[in-house]
């Protein structure tokens, strides 16, 4: 049997977190049960700065049952601080820790396969979406290209994989060694190494409350993901530069003939049109350049990626920590 954790980063989510909490909770004590797992194995749900009462419900889900566990950060740090703060708590405590968000969309059937998967020696196992039909056709469409691009860039990515994996607490360990403050956890696992595998399952509707990842927030994650781990977009900046400067010389052989021979159309649009394109593109690269200068600013300031308030374990006092 192993020792295992259900990490759970929570943000807002006082409307899911009853169902949530139902559904894991009996699924925690079936695998204890069937001797799946540890007596000693919990729950730890991972508040981000929640402004509603998911904190408050967290602290009597850990009074009430055994197995439930909450962990407070100071503040809002966002999603992937929130779950790397909860997987770096529990690494040096299970054999094995499970992340999954708090909608439950992720079908937390397949736990039991990844154990088995784990029990086999994979380190790492991921759950995988086979389809993508609850999601709406602009979320599907981009997604998809989301992860066709980031394959085109380099980037080591399991396709249609969100964060719902296991990690033995050796991958946790190796995870741990990443110090960069700009984080994409499904870039940075796949780095890691060790043996693993894929479980696939079809993702659900969320049962209530909102998405966390309106438009603008899906946008700036892929973004970040991309110029996070491929510097491919810079080089091909510069393949268009090369190029751009290559028809301006042929241009410029071809204005010189044209006023030798007196063919010379006399019009503006032409060149207005030129000076837009290559001032849009100028602007445009020194914007790319600029992502990332900013995330060497952001990096080698070195500022604590989270800061863990409390950990609530169902006893009587909370459990101080610093991060």
């Amino acid at each position: 049997m192993i020792k295992l954790a259900i990490v759970v980063p929570c943000y807002n989510e006082q409307e899911v977190l009853p169902s949530t909490n139902k559904q894991l909770t009996e699924l925690m004590a079936g695998l204890i049960g069937r001797g799946k797992v540890t007596k000693e194995s919990f729950i730890l749900y991972v508040n981000d700065g929640s402004r509603d009462d998911t904190w408050s419900i967290i602290e009597r889900y850990a009074h009430e049952h055994e197995t439930v566990q909450g962990l407070k950060l100071a503040g809002n740090v966002g999603h992937q601080n929130a779950l790397l703060a909860g997987l770096m708590t529990v690494k040096n405590e299970v054999d094995a820790a499970i992340s999954i968000d708090a909608d439950l969309q992720d079908d937390i059937g397949v736990i039991t396969d990844m154990i088995d998967k784990f029990e086999t020696g994979c380190d790492i196992v991921y759950g995988v979406r086979n389809a993508r039909k609850t999601d709406t056709f602009f979320k599907r469409v981009t997604a998809e290209g989301f992860y066709k691009v980031m394959k085109v860039m380099g980037a080591k990515s399991i396709y249609n994989h969100a964060d719902y994996r296991l990690m033995s607490s050796r991958a946790l360990d190796g995870l741990s060694q990443y110090k960069e403050r700009n984080l994409f956890l499904r870039g940075i696992v796949p780095t890691i190494g060790f043996k693993s595998d894929c479980v696939y399952y079809e993702r659900k509707e969320r049962l209530a409350g909102e998405s966390k990842y309106p438009i603008n927030k899906m946008i700036a994650f892929a973004f970040d993901g991309i110029t996070s781990f491929s510097i491919k977009p810079m080089s091909y900046i510069m393949g268009i530069g090369v190029f751009l400067i290559l028809c301006a010389i042929v241009f410029a052989i071809y204005s010189f003939h044209s006023y030798l021979t007196g063919n010379v159309v006399r019009g503006w649009t032409s060149i207005v049109l030129s000076l837009w394109f290559i001032g849009g593109l100028v602007l445009f690269s020194v914007g790319m350049v600029g992502q990332y200068i900013g995330k060497i600013y952001i990096e080698v300031k070195e500022r604590p990626r989270y800061i863990v308030e409390c950990r609530e374990t169902g006893s009587d006092d909370a459990i101080e920590q610093n991060s």
